[in-house]
């Protein structure tokens, strides 16, 4: 359920320290609120960003410690947008970037070990998701059982700028469902999952270049029941969308469409139009397309067990 397209990853953060205003906070400590302290340094958390990083393991090394500070400044502002969208974000990349993708690499040589690692990575999906519809209900009391409502005219209209917590809860929640087959209560809330994809998307179809519209695509390939001619719809809209400029909407298509259909030229065709995708000089994209490209890689190296 975890969709392909990757967006920026919000893990390496200037060489991983605070800026000089929020080490300013702490040292002001003593002089102003608490809760005014917190904010500040949870809006600049919030805002830093490196996604022109190229080198994974870098990135995988620096995230960690990146996710638990925020983590505990979160706790301490779980209603804080911009905040609670960078970790959501950050768990689910590195679930998916990094312990999922180790999984699917080792589960022909070791599958009990690979089984382990998709528990972990189901657990930080859990995490992402959990922060997110913390957010989305303290900004909205009530959010929850309004999208739980059976009656449409009940369901939440998001705001947009909510739109990318919602997107990064709907991601999160797909890819733990995807890894908790053995889970009910879990996999039951699938279309709930979906819905907040839906309600995202009413609010702003275009949000992330397509990203939105790529999980939609995924969602609807991997339900049961979904129509692969609505999912080809997204897909496709995807792409246009984010203009070729990411690699993550050709192997959401790859994998989504072309690889359930049986279809394996244009399986191998999107995923070397994904590789042959060159970033430009400080591109937001560099990281995310980077990790989509080594996916790819993998991914043609095992076309024929695929097909």
């Amino acid at each position: 359920m975890i969709p392909s397209r990757w967006y920026a990853m919000p893990l390496l953060r200037r060489g991983m320290l605070l800026s000089a205003s929020a080490l300013l906070a702490f040292t002001l400590s003593a002089c102003a609120p608490r809760q005014l302290i917190i904010g500040g340094i949870a809006d600049e958390l919030a805002t830093q960003n490196q996604g022109t990083e190229n080198d994974l393991e870098l990135a995988r090394e620096a995230s960690a410690f990146y996710l638990k500070f925020s983590e505990s400044i979160l706790n301490q502002d779980p209603g804080h947008q911009g905040l609670a969208t960078s970790v959501s974000a950050g768990y689910t990349q590195y679930a998916y970037a990094f312990i999922a993708f180790e999984a699917d690499q080792l589960e022909a040589k070791d599958a009990k070990a690979a089984e382990r690692l998709r528990q972990r990575a189901a657990k930080l999906y859990q995490r992402a998701q959990q922060h997110a519809r913390k957010a989305l209900e303290i900004q909205s009391p009530g959010f929850a059982a309004a999208l739980a409502s059976p009656q449409a005219k009940d369901w939440p209209a998001l705001r947009k700028e909510q739109v990318g917590l919602a997107y990064w809860a709907a991601a999160a929640w797909g890819g733990w469902i995807s890894l908790s087959k053995d889970e009910p209560d879990v996999v039951a809330d699938l279309p709930l999952a979906i819905r907040l994809a839906e309600q995202a998307w009413a609010a702003d179809p275009d949000w992330g270049d397509g990203a939105l519209t790529g999980l939609l695509g995924s969602f609807e390939a991997g339900r049961a029941g979904g129509s692969t001619l609505r999912a080809l719809g997204y897909f496709d809209r995807s792409i246009a969308q984010s203009a070729g400029r990411s690699a993550g909407a050709y192997l959401a298509k790859a994998e989504g469409y072309a690889q359930p259909a049986g279809d394996r030229a244009l399986f191998e065709q999107l995923l070397q139009q994904a590789l042959a995708i060159k970033d430009q000089a400080d591109s937001p994209l560099t990281l995310q397309n980077e990790v989509m490209r080594r996916r790819a890689r993998w991914l043609l190296s095992k076309t024929d067990d695929l097909f």
